[in-house]
Formats: structure tokens, sequence, C-alpha cells
């Protein structure tokens, strides 16, 4: 049960990332928006939590850091 919802997770953040990306590429958002940072941060929540049951260590460290940075961003913008 734990590895379906890790897998879950991990799809839930490459597509929040991807829509995130999208939304911003066909200017539907800029990337001061709430959306974007939201989307970024929990995307990238999701994906760890899949990569560190993968032990997938690369991806975790990358995506620690996508983490921190967006919600650095996203208290900014408060």
């Amino acid at each position: 049960m734990k590895s379906f919802i890790a897998n879950n997770l991990g799809w839930y953040g490459a597509i929040a990332i991807l829509l995130a990306f999208a939304l911003i590429n066909f200017a539907i958002i800029t990337p001061n928006s709430s959306i974007y940072l939201v989307l970024n941060l929990t995307g990238s929540i999701g994906i760890l939590i899949n990569a560190k049951r993968k032990k997938d260590f690369p991806t975790v460290t990358l995506n620690a850091y996508w983490i921190i940075i967006s919600f650095i961003a996203l208290v900014r913008i408060f």
C-alpha cells in the first residue's frame, strides 16, 4: 500500500510541475504567482517522497532544494 501511495504522489508531482511549467510558458500565470509556487512546492514534495522510497538520491536532493526554493519564494510573496 505504501508503494502505491508513493507512486501516486510521484505521478502527482510530475503532473503538477509540468502544469506549472506549461502555465508559465503559455503566459497564463506569472512566475511570482502563488499558484505556480504551490504547484512547484507540492509537486516537488510528491516526487521527493516517491524518489526516497526508491532510494533515488540525486532526485531526492534536487527536489529537496526545489522545495526550499519554492517555499522561500512563496513566503516572500505573502
